[in-house]
């Protein structure tokens, strides 16, 4: 099957809106079985444990803003398998209570000049039990095509150590590597990626 079939595949099994508020627990037991459950390769189980809440959460910006998405299979619309954003604003990565700048610790509601910023991919997280199939392809070009839409040409994210293989095949480019603070004190390890669209 060529790579356009199986997103074709993927995108008639599964279907992709907005989140809501009324999503946000939904999604935080998402994000907790995500972390859980395809992380545990590469960050310690104290490190998942602080994660949880803090970096990995709900950025409710971005729901505010319309730029989050969920997934779900077409045949059961109410489970949530895969969620991921984009955002117009400065804040690069995290939860409501732990985020990031490229440089510094803080949330940033700055909204962001798409002739000269960089547009920030948030947060792809897919449920273990529905990974492998093709969802953190569809909506990160989702999120893509949505931000280009939006007048930007270029891409940056924090990803995950998990995530770097996937978002390399997809063209982003290692820039740099940061931290985020956890609440436990440890840091988590994150690696700042660019793309040009």
């Amino acid at each position: 099957m060529s790579t356009e079939s199986a997103a074709t595949a993927t995108a008639v099994l599964f279907a992709i809106r907005k989140a809501t508020a009324e999503d946000v627990p939904t999604i935080l037991a998402l994000v907790e079985a995500s972390v859980r459950g395809l992380q545990a390769g590469d960050y310690s189980p104290s490190q998942i444990d602080a994660s949880i809440g803090s970096a990995f959460g709900v950025d409710r910006q971005l729901i505010a803003d319309q730029t989050y998405f969920v997934a779900t299979p077409v045949d059961e619309p109410t489970q949530l398998v895969a969620c991921e954003g984009w955002s117009y604003r400065g804040t690069l990565c995290g939860s409501d209570t732990a985020c990031i700048t490229n440089g510094g610790t803080q949330r940033s509601a700055s909204v962001l000049d798409p002739a000269s910023d960089h547009a920030k991919i948030r947060a792809i997280f897919v449920h273990p039990a529905w990974a492998r199939r093709g969802l953190g392809s569809l909506i990160l070009n989702l999120c893509e095509q949505a931000a280009h839409a939006a007048g930007f040409t270029r891409l940056e994210m924090a990803s995950t150590l998990t995530g770097v293989p996937l978002y390399s095949l997809k063209g982003y480019v290692e820039q740099s590597r940061s931290t985020v603070p956890l609440p436990s004190g440890e840091d988590l390890e994150v690696v700042i990626m660019n793309k040009s669209l």
